[in-house]
């Protein structure tokens, strides 16, 4: 199980043969004035079809995130699956004592969420802890193997986490994620809570008597969601397979698919056509294929998953972005172990990436100096309680 270098090197064979289905796409076509009711806007598209068979540079992209992000792979065994070859970036302080932070990514996210965060995290400050972050690239997605038996669910996806920190030495550490990694997280808070996991902090609070107005936004927000915007969900609960063979075929499909959901779950976020194709590709050039990322869907269903297991007794932490995909009232969120919560003005469900400053900022404040969790790792704190 020994530790691997890694860095991406797409075969110029898998490039050609992008450009070759990019150059057979035919459009479907769109009613006037469509905008985005009806899904991701045909012109949207088309601009981005083109650019990504023209002009996109995938080897440009390719070599920054390899220059940027540490990565490394080694083999972690998960109980009844046996060994899975797991991708991860490790970025480490230049503070030994650093505190463990264990990113956890969702769908249609990957370790990419976490390279907009990553320089700050590790930055070594007298006003702030310093943190050793480690971005996990869950099993079937990015550049991780997948597993080939049905079953791994959330159990599964905690585990191999979770070992991943034990395999670095990362006997103690603290948790943060979002989408599934809020799901993700809280298990392993709830499994492995106090020996190991000693804190933990999402960016999407997941379970009343007075709403703010704030809070009524936020309800408004959650309510659009259920009725607009939960169908990619149903056909990945429950026939993922079926879906699969579009977005494993048809990069078009593939970036339609996801590209409604980076406008749609951020905050008028300005993405560039650059950005978009660099998430989408590390999708099409994934090690297993984008169809392996749906398959949690339907594990955590079948196994009877909740959104979260609420034996959690360890410090937690909750940021709150208004343009979520679940927006609650605080109030019901409120528990004993709720040491941290933070409200901001604007931020959607990419939190890391929308909004690195706003997001270190709060893990700086739960951990620093002062804070609700300071100390929380004691062995790993450069600010000794």
């Amino acid at each position: 199980m020994a530790e691997l270098p890694f860095n991406i090197a797409v075969s110029d064979q898998e490039l050609d043969f992008l450009k070759k289905k990019l150059d057979l796409v035919r459009f479907p076509d769109e009613l006037d004035n469509a905008g985005r009711d009806y899904g991701a806007p045909l012109k949207d598209i088309q601009r981005l079809v083109a650019h990504w068979k023209d002009r996109y540079d995938w080897r440009k992209y390719e070599a920054q995130i390899n220059m940027e992000m540490p990565q490394f792979t080694r083999d972690i065994a998960v109980e009844g699956f046996g060994p899975l070859n797991v991708h991860y970036i490790h970025k480490k302080s230049s503070v030994a004592s650093a505190i463990p932070l264990l990113f956890v990514h969702g769908w249609p996210g990957s370790f990419l969420e976490a390279r907009r965060i990553l320089p700050l995290p590790v930055e070594e400050s007298s006003d702030y802890p310093s943190f050793h972050v480690v971005a996990i690239s869950l099993p079937g997605y990015g550049f991780s193997e997948t597993p080939k038996k049905r079953g791994f669910a959330i159990d599964q996806y905690a585990e191999i986490s979770h070992k991943l920190m034990l395999a670095l030495g990362y006997n103690e550490y603290v948790t943060q994620g979002g989408d599934w990694g809020t799901v993700i997280t809280q298990t392993i808070a709830a499994d492995y809570g106090g020996k190991h996991s000693k804190a933990w902090h999402t960016n999407q609070p997941s379970l009343v008597t007075r709403l703010t107005p704030v809070e009524k936004v936020g309800l408004e927000r959650t309510k659009w969601v259920q009725d607009e915007g939960c169908g990619y969900s149903e056909e990945q609960c429950t026939q993922p397979q079926t879906l699969g063979y579009g977005l494993a075929d048809s990069p078009v499909g593939l970036l339609g698919w996801i590209y409604e959901k980076l406008l749609n779950w951020t905050d008028g976020y300005p993405w560039t056509d650059d950005e978009v194709l660099t998430w989408i590709s590390i999708y099409w050039f994934s090690r297993p294929g984008p169809a392996a990322s749906l398959r949690i869907y339907y594990e955590f269903r079948k196994s009877g998953g909740e959104f979260g297991k609420p034996a959690v007794s360890i410090p937690t932490g909750y940021s709150f972005f208004p343009k979520e995909l679940v927006v609650l009232p605080r109030f019901w969120l409120r528990g004993k172990h709720v040491v941290f919560v933070s409200q901001h003005e604007s931020g959607g469900h990419f939190a890391a990436y929308e909004r690195p400053k706003e997001l270190v900022g709060d893990l700086r404040n739960m951990f620093g100096k002062g804070g609700p969790a300071f100390g929380a790792v004691v062995s790993h704190n450069g600010f000794k309680p």
